[in-house]
């Protein structure tokens, strides 16, 4: 029986390495440090977000009804994967207004939200 692979260290909760790698069939093990792919050191919750988002082909809209979620909270989660594969997440302070009419014409956004990042 396989295990799901762990990312992170149960004690320290540093990063871990795979050091061995065995071929199921013949038994062949291959012994050194491999990097586990950035996806591994995500939470359950942050793969099935990506998932669902992926699914959606992006589509904010659909993203929060698949999820049941707001569009800030689906930023959010966006945001935290973004920020937990390792790259950084500008923090616009000033909500472009065009931007948010944009998405409100394309329906990612109800009015209720968009009002809503407006006033924010």
């Amino acid at each position: 029986m396989a295990y799901k692979i762990i990312g992170k260290c149960p004690v320290c909760g540093s990063k871990l390495l795979i050091s061995k790698l065995q071929c199921p069939k013949c038994s062949t093990v291959i012994e050194n440090d491999f990097e586990m792919s950035k996806f591994e050191y995500l939470t359950k919750e942050q793969l099935k977000f990506i998932e669902v988002f992926l699914k959606n082909r992006g589509n904010i809209k659909d993203v929060e009804k698949e999820l049941g979620i707001s569009y800030p909270t689906v930023r959010s989660k966006l945001d935290e994967v973004i920020t937990a594969l390792g790259y950084n997440v500008s923090q616009d302070l000033k909500i472009d207004k065009k931007k948010v009419v944009d998405m409100l014409d394309r329906g990612e956004i109800n009015a209720d939200q968009a009002i809503k990042m407006l006033n924010e």
